[in-house]
């Protein structure tokens, strides 16, 4: 929440994608903290809250690549305008690695399930 917050305390400037991508996440982070706090992870709530989390985290590190080829060296010379191959396939490899990441987080995430067993080993 503070990454996305603070992102909108810099200059305006006219709408961006920066802002775009704030806006977007914020909406995300809105859905993931409901699902959590005001449904329990109940139900479907469990995989909202999941799915959620795992693009909250997918939209950080978009941010972070974009900012890396901005701004590192070497990065930038690798892709000076952000649309060239190798940003590309950098992007695509986060976005593959995020949807396999969220896939198994789904099947394997249980609240509870972890508490419950180490309240009975901590009780034995």
């Amino acid at each position: 929440m503070a990454t996305t917050l603070t992102g909108v305390l810099f200059p305006f400037k006219g709408f961006t994608p920066a802002i775009g991508t704030g806006i977007v996440s914020s909406v995300v982070l809105a859905v993931t903290v409901l699902a959590r706090y005001a449904f329990n992870m109940i139900g479907a709530w469990r995989w909202i809250y999941v799915v959620t989390a795992v693009v909250s985290l997918y939209l950080n590190c978009f941010v972070l690549v974009v900012q890396g080829f901005l701004k590192v060296p070497a990065l930038h010379a690798l892709a000076p305008q952000g649309n060239e191959p190798a940003f590309a396939l950098t992007q695509g490899l986060v976005l593959v690695l995020f949807v396999i990441a969220g896939f198994i987080a789904v099947r394997r995430f249980h609240p509870g399930s972890g508490t419950a067993a180490l309240a009975r080993s901590t009780s034995a």
